[in-house]
């Protein structure tokens, strides 16, 4: 006899960002498995998903062996939610039950055997019959079945009653004994691993990874995620290969004209520049007066900066003659100070993602990556983590600027990373000595798009932005960090240049 096969429902988790994840959410009349150590934020994942839940008029119920009334109430507190549209169950410590406020009947699960306490969770689940159980913790169980045998008959003997009353379940597990129980895993339909990572500065990272979901292509890996009031929000591992869209393929200007002429006429969309050099070069003015010239033409930026405060970064710009206050007014510039010691890569992705998608970004400019890579010295698949978002800025027809600081002002120099395989222009920044004075050179590496000049150009950053003067080709030793002008000083530029050719 064939057996019809219908496709199962899912039901919203009721956290931002996992249903992506879970590729729609959690299996309806299904158990899921949510494991984590104390404080890996279980608690509040699953009272997202009953009041998920209460808001589509699904009755939740919270049945706990491990957590009282009064502690829930408190996570529900710290997160501006109530319990409207869910009940909760306890099951607590005798001595709780000398409160004589207490308003609710005490059972005191220490004192019952095992199978009298799966009764009672089943008659009370057969009282209310919820739609959305959250079973908080499958630790009391497994304390008392002394024994793997009895502990695996007992949760079986849950999920059959649960599923048989149509709820879709949540179980959670404290992983508090001495190894991970995998009996678990073979009898749940999916199972979501929550940690919290102790950085070695900073705060602690926490990621959630989807080990188990049948019948669901999940996006494995991990994820991170964070817990702020309102609950938990999930940051999806980014794949660019899922988010290409059609664009014109055109080029874009910095309002210079021998800047445009180094770099072949300027940048070309969907692609990242590279701009490297030492610090105090001139990086961020650079990337500026590209940003300002797309402002000008009415298109959004984004910038991101990792090493000055904003009301530095704004100041400095209006040094350059470049008033960036009006744009932030009008919501066509996005500027974000990152603290990097408190921020995920995926919440940087996200960042950036939130504004191409939401805000119409159409130039990023992360400023710079020195002080992102620094301060999280663990984080080993960086450059993973750069070539998706790269890739996906590119698909998106973004032009991206990624600004990296090089180790030394003079003579020798080094970058903490090697960025230049995964972009598709750079742009070389050095210091130079004519005349008694420091000056600056800028020139073109690479361009995959096209072709750019191969020459040196002197430029200086102004009141009026960036200053680009004629080809200088009496040069020596550009390449060892050093270079040499041995040509006329007629052929620099003075205070007078404006901006070049």
């Amino acid at each position: 006899m064939e057996l019809a096969y219908r496709p199962t429902a899912l039901v919203p988790t009721g956290v931002p960002g996992l249903d992506p994840v879970l590729a729609g959410g959690y299996a309806e009349n299904r158990v899921h498995l949510i494991e984590g150590q104390p404080g890996s934020g279980k608690t509040s994942m699953a009272l997202q998903f009953l009041m998920d839940g209460a808001r589509h008029g699904e009755l939740g119920l919270y049945v706990t062996l491990s957590e009282t009334t009064a502690e829930l109430c408190a996570v529900a507190a710290s997160h501006g939610w109530t319990f409207d549209g869910i009940e909760i169950f306890e099951m607590v410590p005798p001595e709780l039950a000398l409160d004589p406020n207490a308003h609710q009947t005490v059972l005191y699960s220490s004192e019952l055997e095992l199978g009298e306490t799966v009764r009672m969770v089943m008659a009370e689940v057969a009282r209310v019959k919820p739609k959305r159980l959250v079973f908080d913790s499958l630790s009391e169980i497994r304390l008392m079945s002394q024994g793997s045998l009895r502990y695996r008959r007992q949760v079986l003997a849950l999920k059959h009653f649960f599923l048989q009353l149509g709820c879709t379940v949540l179980m959670l597990d404290d992983l508090t004994s001495e190894q991970d129980d995998l009996n678990l895993h073979s009898i749940s339909h999916g199972v979501l691993r929550l940690e919290q990572v102790a950085a070695l500065y900073g705060a602690e990272r926490r990621r959630l990874r989807c080990i188990k979901m049948r019948g669901t292509k999940f996006r494995g890996g991990y994820h991170d995620f964070t817990i702020e009031r309102g609950g938990l929000r999930v940051y999806p591992r980014l794949v660019a290969a899922d988010h290409h869209v059609e664009f014109a393929a055109d080029i874009v200007g910095s309002g210079v004209p021998a800047l445009d002429a180094l770099v072949g006429g300027g940048l070309d969309r969907g692609t990242s520049t590279l701009i490297i050099g030492p610090s105090g070069s001139g990086k961020s003015s650079l990337s500026l007066q590209f940003v300002h010239a797309a402002l000008q033409r009415g298109e959004s930026a984004l910038i991101l900066v990792f090493d000055e405060v904003r009301s530095v970064f704004l100041r400095r710009a209006q040094g350059m003659g470049f008033e960036l206050k009006p744009f932030l007014d009008q919501g066509l510039l996005h500027l974000r100070q990152i603290d990097p010691a408190e921020l995920t890569p995926g919440e940087l992705t996200a960042a950036v993602r939130d504004a191409v998608e939401s805000d119409g970004a159409r130039i990023v400019v992360l400023d710079s990556l020195s002080g992102y890579l620094n301060a999280m010295p663990e984080e080993h698949f960086m450059m993973l983590q750069m070539h998706e978002m790269l890739s996906y800025l590119n698909q998106q027809g973004v032009v991206t600027i990624l600004v990296l600081a090089q180790h030394g002002m003079v003579g020798h120099m080094a970058s903490p990373v090697d960025l230049t395989y995964l972009s598709d222009a750079v742009v070389l920044l050095r210091f130079f000595e004519a005349g008694g004075k420091l000056r600056r050179a800028l020139s073109v590496l690479k361009k995959r798009t096209g072709r750019h000049e191969e020459t040196i150009r002197e430029y200086r950053i102004s009141a009026r932005g960036i200053a680009v003067g004629r080809a200088l080709t009496e040069f020596q030793g550009v390449l060892t960090g050093v270079p040499t002008y041995i040509g006329a000083d007629s052929n620099l530029l003075d205070e007078t240049n404006g901006h070049g050719e």
